[in-house]
């Protein structure tokens, strides 16, 4: 109906006018795009990276130490295997983990950094029962009993299936903007799904997907997204704050890093296919990943604006749960990183929760 009626108006308007008017619509946007991306390219901001101390390492991996003083209960935070970490340590006024440091945690990071000889023939049991847990195992040496669990987007996953392996050491979980039921949203997972699996039977020869092939497959999840956040970048204050936040959170996105290819093959066809941890099947190692198995508080937060990871994905998680305290604050997948009011409303409420679990020691 909405087509029919388009076409009337476009009749009566007369085709060579409206022609003429989207022609120049897309011209005076295509415009600002580009002088959005211009400004970005010449931006001055280029991020220091920050020294932290390695308490372990293996391959390619390395565990980073954010505490201060090395004091405070211990907190493992999981990061995706697809991005790098330091999203969560953007910039010194905007950083999840010195947030967390200044709470009085002491937050370990895991930097998985881009797979070498050996991670290139990893899939995921290879990083959860392998990597993980041997990084686990010194992070519980480091903190001498208990710890608490945090896994962010793809690293939820990670994180789950690791506390249910090692839960007699786990003190408690949290789980920030993590997929379960990878249907919820059936037509977007479609597109999603069919494009990964070419991309990876494509990539297969070179044995890992490239950050420009992961990308695509978030250019599918909007197409728009590039033109809408460059035109609004040109309309910035070079050398306000805004502009800097921008440009440091798009330096990180363009810094991604390549996946294992039985890694992606995993993800594509168990996850993204198959649906096996919203249908209960997901097995690592042979076992399988129940969040009901779960005897540990857990905390589960699902942005309301993630268009990423929607909340439709991530309720069920919640629910599997049972008892999960559940977040759900306005904010979107990175935003939750980057925003901010984040530290306020969310990263706070996070640490606070991890302390009431962990105690005073």
């Amino acid at each position: 109906m909405q087509l029919h009626g388009l076409a009337a108006e476009i009749d009566a308007l007369g085709t060579e006018r409206v022609e003429k008017a989207v022609e120049a619509e897309i011209a005076h946007r295509t415009g600002r795009y580009l002088a959005g991306l211009e400004a970005y390219r010449r931006h001055r901001f280029h991020r220091h990276s920050t020294s932290r101390p390695v308490v372990w390492h293996e391959g390619t991996t390395r565990l980073l130490d954010y505490g201060r003083d090395a004091k405070g209960p211990t907190v493992l935070v999981i990061p995706s295997l697809i991005n790098r970490y330091y999203v969560l340590d953007l910039l010194p006024e905007r950083s999840f983990l010195q947030h967390l440091a200044s709470s009085g945690l002491r937050a370990l990071v895991i930097d998985w950094r881009a797979p070498g000889s050996q991670e290139r023939h990893f899939d995921l049991a290879d990083y959860i029962a392998g990597r993980l847990e041997a990084a686990f195992a010194a992070a519980e040496r480091i903190a001498d009993g208990p710890i608490g669990v945090v896994g962010y987007c793809m690293g939820g996953l990670l994180a789950l299936a690791l506390t249910l392996r090692r839960q007699p050491q786990v003190a408690c979980l949290a789980l920030l903007a993590t997929p379960w039921d990878f249907h919820a949203e059936n037509r977007q997972t479609r597109r999603l799904a069919l494009a990964a699996d070419c991309l990876v039977r494509l990539c297969g020869p070179i044995g890992n997907v490239p950050v420009e092939a992961i990308q695509t497959l978030f250019f599918i999840l909007d197409p728009f997204t590039a033109e809408r956040k460059f035109i609004r970048f040109a309309t910035l204050d070079p050398e306000g704050n805004d502009a800097r936040s921008f440009v440091a959170l798009e330096d990180w996105i363009n810094d991604g890093v390549p996946l294992a290819i039985e890694v992606a093959r995993s993800c594509v066809r168990s996850w993204y296919r198959d649906n096996e941890p919203g249908r209960g099947l997901w097995r690592v190692a042979g076992r399988l990943v129940r969040p009901q198995a779960l005897r540990r508080p857990a905390l589960v937060v699902v942005p309301s604006r993630d268009r990423i990871v929607p909340p439709g994905s991530a309720e069920p998680l919640a629910g599997s749960l049972g008892t999960a305290t559940i977040l759900r604050p306005p904010l979107g997948h990175v935003g939750m990183m980057s925003a901010a009011r984040a530290p306020d409303m969310l990263w706070t409420p996070i640490a606070n929760w991890l302390r009431a679990r962990l105690g005073e020691r």
